[in-house]
């Protein structure tokens, strides 16, 4: 330890975990600045060589991003490599090109000043996504568009690869390219001030095995290069002048941690059976076909959550019906023989569709407008490409299709109706598809859940969706700094409601799952499980944890616990009951 972190205060600040592990050492201060455009007007005559500027920056940031794709498959694997994928599709992207060529030629302006406006344009509609997932892809656009605007100005990128001793890199913000460049030896951890555990910088960090702390707000502002720190990846915290106590305390940690891994992974092997012999299914929740590698590897028994946007929102046009087939039958036969829930189009108001715009208008209230279903049923050519698509992909494996958003039965007897006529009109065509496949509705709405009794007259299974229903029975928008805190899984209102919604379906002998986040939380879990739900689907790196914790308890016990929570009165006593119950069970050794 240094002499000089000695003196100083010890400082602790909370960030969100992002990239498990502990890191301990100097402090570098990587600063992003905004690239400074210069406007000018373009004479007439110079118009041909502007637009063949814009070309040949166009095609050096591809270079670029190739070579550094190259080096993170060389270095880190082919899965992590695909990260740059998105970005090169950027570079493709027609609407991005051919806007900023419209714009230039519009207003005479230099290229740099179109590309910025236009490409801002396209950051912002990405930022205002409500999906996590979906709304780091603006992180995307950022790092591709720096690039862009950097090579048109003949500047050299920023980039941590020229790092020459161990360090903790603690930024605003980390774009892939920034992530990528860290030296894998000399990077020790990544802390920044804004960003979320699903951005593409943060999922370089995981699978360099380096430890990760998001959302530490202005820590750039209060920390300087040199200074210590210790950052716990597993907690979220960023010590700063860290105590020799503090040191021996986290020193241990770390080993009964790195322990503790080792026990998941193995466990992770095995089946998902509890001791008293119950078999628990466990899925992963998906965006893209490339993601089925990590899926495979974590042993999920089958895709439990396909999100189809995915396909719409990064590309420059709506894909047509023969695309998307394509996509789902290479989820459907890379999961084979292990079943794939597909669910229809969750685009709306706060997923803004760029290559279609006119079909989401702005709109104050974005989560509770026009989005999902009820976009799908107004608009059914857009419905029924997708309708007949799935149904062709079911016939190359086991899958099932899923609506969202759900409100009541008329929504889904008219989905049901376009259904049917999809189905008439493959098998006017000759076209086979699965003739039973089921079909189900996710329960995200208060409405949906308090007609369980009706919805199971018209479909044959259910997924809670418990990220938007704890949402809308709360009030409480997750995006809303302010009021974030007061959303809360553990609401004994929560609780019933879930309760009610597997009491209701099993009464019809109808299945019912979950697929938001409180199935990957091993705390929740085992309260799910309890309560009686057939299945959990979740971010395919939580599979582990939860699996380790359904093979160290008894279903009986789940029973009892589930049983004790719903006669409980306030969210501490739920939580403090479910803390229990898993530490019982996963103690750290």
């Amino acid at each position: 330890m240094s002499p000089e972190s000695s003196t100083k205060e010890e400082v602790v600040v909370q960030g969100i975990a992002a990239s498990q592990g502990i890191a301990y050492g100097q402090i570098f201060v990587f600063l992003q600045s905004e690239v400074e455009i210069p406007t000018y007007q373009v004479d007439s005559d110079k118009r041909i060589d502007e637009i063949a500027r814009f070309d040949k920056a166009l095609l050096l940031t591809r270079q670029q991003i190739a070579k550094i794709q190259a080096e993170v498959e060389k270095n880190l694997g082919k899965n992590e490599a695909m990260i740059f994928d998105a970005h090169l599709l950027v570079l493709e992207d027609q609407a991005l090109i051919s806007e900023t060529i419209r714009e230039f030629e519009t207003t005479g302006r230099n290229v740099e000043t179109c590309f910025s406006a236009v490409s801002k344009k396209y950051i912002q509609a990405f930022s205002e996504i409500d999906d996590e997932y979906l709304r780091e892809r603006a992180a995307d656009i950022r790092d591709v568009a720096q690039r862009v605007l950097q090579n048109l100005m003949g500047q050299a990128e920023n980039s941590l690869s020229r790092l020459v001793e161990r360090r903790i890199v603690i930024a605003n913000d980390l774009s892939p390219s920034d992530s990528a460049g860290i030296d894998r030896g000399k990077g020790l951890a990544i802390v920044t001030d804004s960003g979320s555990k699903t951005s593409h910088a943060v999922i370089v960090a995981r699978s360099m095995q380096v430890p990760a702390v998001v959302g530490v707000r202005d820590l750039t502002k209060r920390v300087k290069t040199g200074e210590w720190a210790l950052v716990d990846g597993y907690e979220g915290i960023v010590v700063l002048n860290p105590s020799e106590q503090t040191l021996f305390r986290y020193g241990k940690i770390q080993s009964q941690k790195k322990s503790f891994q080792s026990r998941l992974i193995e466990a992770n092997r095995q089946s998902a059976i509890t001791l008293d012999g119950v078999k628990v299914a466990m899925m992963a929740n998906i965006e893209k076909v490339e993601e089925l590698p990590q899926v495979r590897e974590l042993y999920a028994q089958g895709v439990g959550l396909f999100r189809t946007e995915y396909l719409f929102l990064n590309s420059s046009r709506i894909p047509t019906e023969q695309e998307q087939f394509l996509a789902y039958k290479a989820v459907i036969e890379g999961m084979a023989p292990n079943e794939v829930i597909i669910r229809t189009l969750d685009l709306g108001g706060d997923k803004p569709l760029a290559s279609a715009p006119e079909l989401f208008p702005k709109e104050s209230n974005p989560f509770m407008g026009y989005r999902a279903i009820r976009v799908c049923l107004d608009n059914p050519d857009l419905f029924k490409d997708q309708l007949r698509a799935i149904l062709m992909a079911s016939h190359f494996g086991k899958a099932k299709l899923m609506y969202p958003m759900i409100s009541g039965f008329e929504e889904l007897v008219r989905a049901n109706e376009m259904l049917d006529e999809c189905r008439t009109e493959l098998r006017a065509r000759g076209q086979p598809f699965d003739e039973g496949l089921e079909v189900g509705a996710m329960i995200e709405i208060p409405s949906a859940a308090a007609t369980i009794d009706i919805l199971g007259l018209h479909c044959d299974f259910f997924s809670i969706g418990t990220n938007d229903l704890i949402q809308y029975m709360l009030a409480i928008d997750r995006g809303n700094d302010r009021i974030a805190h007061l959303y809360e899984p553990a609401h004994p209102a929560v609780l019933r409601t879930l309760k009610q919604i597997v009491d209701g379906a099993h009464k019809m002998d109808i299945p019912v799952g979950v697929c938001g986040e409180m199935a990957g939380d091993p705390l929740f879990a085992p309260l799910l499980l309890g309560m009686g739900v057939d299945s959990l689907s979740m971010a395919a790196p939580a599979l582990p944890g939860v699996k380790y914790l359904v093979r160290a308890m008894k279903m009986s016990d789940a029973f009892a616990l589930a049983a004790e929570a719903l006669a409980m009165t306030s969210a501490e006593e739920i939580h403090a009951a479910c803390s229990r119950f898993h530490l019982s069970r996963v103690a750290v050794e």
